[in-house]
This record gives C-alpha cells, structure tokens and sequence, in this order.
C-alpha cells in the first residue's frame, strides 16, 4: 500500500450505527445514528451501518427492514453496510481461540442456581451483585459437571484502573476491582454484545464512537478487550439521554413512537432531523435549518452533557416551518402517498399547487394538509345546520350583488381581494356577515383558507354556478 494511502486510513474518521433488530427504531436511535453520520460526512469519513442480530431469539427480519427503511427515508445512508454479526460468527471464533489460548478467557459452569444465590449472599452483605470467578482455572474450580453447557468469560484484570477521555462527558475512570469477568459466549455459542461488538469495530476501523450514555458501563469492560486482543482504540463518546417533557423515561405516550410512526404522521425527514439536532446539541438561537446547514454547524464539542426533554408540540412547530418553506411541487409528490380521496378528480379540477400554497400555513403535519384539502374539496354542499345558520334570502341577496361585481373585474388574488375590501364598506357589513355565508354556499364549510383566496382556487365558473345555486 502506498504510504500516502496508508497514513489517509489510520487518520480516516470512520463512525458507525450499530441497532439491535429486537424492536422498531425510535428518537433515541435515530438521534445516535444522525450524530454519528453527521460527524463522519463534516470531517469527510465514512459512516458504517451494522446490524447486531447477534441474539436470536429476539432479533427478527421485521425490525431489520423497519431499521432500514427508517435510515433511508431520513437520508442517513450509510457508506458501508449493512453488516450483519449473525454472518459472522467464525470471525468471533478466530478471536475466542486467540483469548483462550493466551489464557485470557475461560469456561465458565456455574450454574443459575448457584448464581443467584451469590447474587442473594452478597445483597445481604451490603456488596455489589457479581460473578467471583470461582471457574477461573487458577481458583481450581475441581470436575466440570455433565450437565450445564458452559458460557465463556473475560478474565477481566485484578488490578489498575481503565480510563478514557470521553467525547462527551470528559475524563473517566473506573478501578477493574469494580469489574467482575464478563460473559463472552453464551450457552448456546453465540456472541454476547460486549464481545461481538469490540470485534466488529476493531475489524470495521472505527474510529469514533457515538452512543447513549446508558453504554458508559460497557465501556471499561470493552476497553480491557480491545487490550487484551492488541486492538486499537477507539475515541467513545457518550451522548445524553432523551427524556419525557416531565423528566421521565421517554415512552409512546410522549412521543417515542417508531421513526415510521413519524413519517405516516406526516413529519417530514428534515424537519425531524433539524428537531433531534437540537435534542443534546447547541447551535445557538437558530431553530429551524436544512440538513446542509446543521453539517455546517456541527460538532462535537457542543454536545450536552445533561439529558435534553422531547417536545411534541415543538417536534410540530419545527415541522410546520418545513412545511411552509418546502417548494410546493416536492409537497404534492408527498401528499400523493397520503391517498387523497377522490384525487384524481380534484387534481384535474382545481389548481392542487395554488391549494397546497393557501392551506399549508394552516397545518403542522402532512396528514392534517390531507384532511384540510378533503374538507375543501368534499364538504359542499352544505349541511343543513350550516345552511340555516347561514343562508338566507337576504344573505342569498348580498352574494348575488357581489357576483355582479365579481364577474366585471381581473380574475386574480389582488383584484379579488381589493374587490371584497370595497363591498363590505360599500355595503355597511362586517366581514363574517359576508365571508361566512360565501364559504357555505360555494365550499359547503366554514373552515376555509382566506375568502378572497378560495375564491380565486375555485375559479369563476364554479363560483358563479354554486351561487345560483338554490
């Protein structure tokens, strides 16, 4: 390898999102993801996605596919990927001999039995529950039982203290007598998170590591592996929790649904990326900016060190400006996945982008831009509770005077509004003695975009037809 080449890998930022397929991906999830791709695409390195399937119990092809798609649909592509550990499992044996054979690593068969009553003893004791390595072969553990399928543990070190610079949180520190030896294999073989994951990351280069802080724990038993297995290592970064706005655990209730969730809801994937950015990051008082924009602006080094709380209503507010800026035409694209009824017919009788234009100031969600276009477009005619609250000879009488006048000038919004402004003076009338009774008659709601615009949507043909109308 040439050595300009060599040296561009040992200094390549390389960061990587590693879910568990057990479940849907959620706003904690996502946040990890999104901080690590954006700290590899700012310093032009690579963003890796692996899927740790490693239990197979509770890992299924679903939630892969939900992890996937979810990705995908927020624009968090990775540069390599997906991995998959359960592809991997003679890569993990390479290094269970590697540990065995320099007597770093040993078989365990305590039974769980014998493990919960160490854990009761040492509770009543007042000591801190774990294993006391009583299979190390130095312990002389005696005959191996026939009947217990041994896991296979760390012989974790008896003295010193491990130690990092965390990203996040600073310096850390913890005495390996607060360690006992972590399990490495299961019964059944298979890899434990622990071990797996300091393999995949050693053999994947990472770099930097970006993950809840509920990991700090992991993090020194890990550190002591890359070690023991001469790996190098990474640079952690610990990010904080996401809580509940009344400082609990975040749950569905508070919104802590699947990234999925978010989208049939009708948030759009900008607008959830600007609002998890702001979720244990700082960018200052800007609150609502592009993907581009928040690349720009980030870093490492304004992470927060406290938990942050999530917001539905600002997730809204943040979704709603997106909403307002984004160009009308990539609008109707998305609301043509939100099946519309009746779409066809509407798209080929009204100005859809016009529409979209005049209702989405009025909407927080995509779903509710969808129900505000099926009210205007499929309340008429009216209900007769409306139409008797309403309409009346001399309402009937007001309008007919104004469609005279209507149908004399420019049809445009200006012209339209000017002419409105004018009418209700001229007539001596206040504004909903007018507008009221015309969205009744030509949209059959009083829930409407601005009279003058919904004039201008409908067209004068139709205006003029639902007013005559009896």
């Amino acid at each position: 390898m040439p050595f300009l080449v060599l040296i561009f890998n040992i200094f390549m930022i390389r960061t990587r999102f590693a879910p568990s397929p057990t479940g849907s991906l959620h706003i904690g999830g996502v946040r990890t993801a999104l901080f690590s791709w954006a700290f590899a695409k700012k310093n032009n390195g690579n963003f890796v996605l692996r899927i740790e399937d490693s239990d197979n119990i509770r890992s299924t092809q679903e939630s892969t596919q939900v992890i996937l798609d979810g990705l995908n649909w927020l624009g968090l592509t990775p540069d390599e990927g997906p991995y998959y550990q359960s592809k991997r499992k003679d890569i993990y044996e390479t290094y269970v001999n590697k540990l065995l054979k320099n007597n770093l690593a040993y078989w365990c068969y305590t039974s769980k039995g014998e493990l919960q009553a160490l854990r009761e003893q040492q509770l009543r004791n007042g000591l801190k529950p774990r294993y006391d390595g009583r299979w190390r072969p130095e312990n002389n553990p005696g005959s191996i039982p026939i009947d217990i399928k041994p896991v296979l543990r760390f012989k974790n070190p008896d003295i010193g203290k491990v130690s990092w610079n965390d990203l996040v949180k600073g310096k850390i520190e913890i005495d390996n007598k607060e360690l006992d030896d972590m399990i490495l294999l299961r019964s059944d073989g298979s890899p434990t998170y622990n071990f797996a994951v300091v393999v995949d990351d050693a053999l994947m280069e990472i770099s930097h590591i970006l993950r809840g802080e509920d990991h700090i724990s992991n993090t020194p038993r890990q550190i002591n592996l890359y070690e023991a297995l001469n790996f190098n290592i990474p640079h952690f970064g610990h990010l904080p929790m996401i809580l509940s706005p009344d400082g609990d655990r975040l749950s569905k209730r508070h919104g802590a649904l699947s990234v999925l969730e978010y989208k049939e809801e009708g948030f759009l994937p900008e607008a959830l990326i600007n609002y998890l950015s702001k979720l244990g990051w700082s960018s200052g008082d800007k609150e609502i900016f592009s993907v581009k924009e928040f690349l720009d602006l980030f870093n490492l080094e304004n992470i927060s060190k406290s938990a942050s709380r999530f917001d539905y209503e600002k997730l809204q507010w943040v979704n709603s400006e997106h909403i307002s800026q984004l160009d009308n035409d990539k609008l109707l694209d998305i609301i043509h996945e939100f099946k519309i009824q009746n779409f066809n017919e509407i798209k080929d009788n009204f100005d859809m982008k016009y529409a979209i234009e005049i209702l989405k100031a009025r909407t927080k969600k995509i779903s509710e831009l969808k129900t505000e276009l099926e009210n205007l477009f499929s309340s008429y005619p009216a209900n007769s509770e409306l139409k008797t609250k309403f309409l009346n000879q001399e309402s009937n009488n007001l309008l007919l005077n104004f469609l005279e006048k209507l149908n004399k000038i420019q049809w445009n919004e200006d012209s339209i509004n000017n002419l409105i402004k004018d009418f209700i003076k001229e007539k001596g009338v206040k504004m909903p003695q007018f507008a009221m009774p015309l969205r009744v008659k030509i949209a059959g709601t009083t829930q409407t975009p601005a009279i003058h615009q919904l004039i201008f949507l409908f067209g004068k043909k139709l205006v003029n037809d639902r007013i005559h109308q009896n």
